[in-house]
């Protein structure tokens, strides 16, 4: 899949993701501000999260209730020291639960990341768009 599109798009944009990912661990790359913070939302509203997600910068991990009470897990490895405490932390117990798992700069853990993952790459386009890449097939 590759689509450029606008904010407005993001409801179709989040369905087509849930739709077409072979599996529940989704890394989100791109710059900081670029909008995964933003994808993930609507992602979290598509598959009916009654909680407002929002970036787990400083606790790394959110747990947010979905429909009929499944877990979905939103991780920010932005300000991670090392992949140590990722690990202490239990990452291995979420990865491996069979939820969805949205995890935001995933190059700073990339060792402890299962091989089955959908890489999400968004880049911002000089009119304003964003174009997101990640591929079905893994």
């Amino acid at each position: 899949m590759n689509i450029n599109y606008s904010l407005t798009d993001l409801p179709e944009i989040a369905k087509n993701i849930l739709e077409k990912a072979p599996h529940k661990v989704l890394l989100f790359q791109g710059d900081m501000g670029v909008g995964k913070t933003t994808l993930i939302k609507e992602i979290c509203k598509t598959l009916g999260v009654i909680d407002i997600a929002h970036s787990p910068t400083f606790s790394l991990v959110n747990q947010y209730e979905a429909q009929n009470n499944t877990p979905v897990y939103h991780f920010d490895f932005y300000r991670i020291e090392s992949e140590e405490e990722a690990y202490d932390m239990g990452i291995e117990e979420y990865l491996y639960s069979n939820n969805w798992c949205l995890i935001e700069w995933p190059e700073n853990v990339k060792n402890l990341l299962p091989l089955e993952a959908v890489t999400i790459k968004i880049v911002l386009l000089e009119n304003g768009q964003r174009n997101i890449q990640f591929n079905t097939e893994n």
